[in-house]
């Protein structure tokens, strides 16, 4: 009489945790997007108008660092987007940092803001929650130069 008690139980558990609640997916929305002014509202692009680096090996060098360690499990290895990083039960497709449309391609500022206040899509809001600007300059710089150069 266990073991048919014991799937059951587990059933009428887990049958409560259904993905996809209106209500639940509402509030994430609302939560998602206050964040993302937030982080809008905190970007000054002028913070990086003092970041200097003491060479460009240097600044490419930290930004792959920083790439691997923040953006490799979602963009992928090689830019292309297609790490398939599953988060929330869906498979997030980024953009690929190689293709010549990209909408931030050669923008070293557009992606500083982008990696800064991320999107609503998806992508964190790394400027809150935990990147500072000169490890966003140097990601940024990777992107546009190492990947899109």
């Amino acid at each position: 009489m266990r073991w048919i008690a014991m799937p059951l139980a587990f059933a009428l558990a887990f049958s409560g945790c259904a993905p996809g609640e209106p209500a639940e997916d509402e509030a994430a929305a609302d939560t998602a997007a206050a964040s993302m002014a937030q982080a809008q509202e905190a970007f000054d692009p002028a913070v990086f108008d003092t970041i200097t680096w003491e060479s460009q090996e240097a600044v490419l060098a930290r930004g792959q660092v920083v790439y691997r360690f923040s953006c490799l499990r979602c963009h992928g290895e090689r830019g292309l987007g297609d790490a398939g990083f599953v988060r929330g039960g869906d498979t997030l497709r980024p953009p690929s940092f190689r293709e010549p449309d990209w909408a931030f391609a050669g923008d070293k500022a557009g992606v500083r803001e982008q990696v800064f206040v991320g999107t609503l899509e998806g992508m964190p809001h790394w400027g809150l929650a935990g990147l500072g600007p000169k490890d966003i300059d140097a990601v940024a710089t990777y992107i546009v130069e190492g990947f899109g150069g």
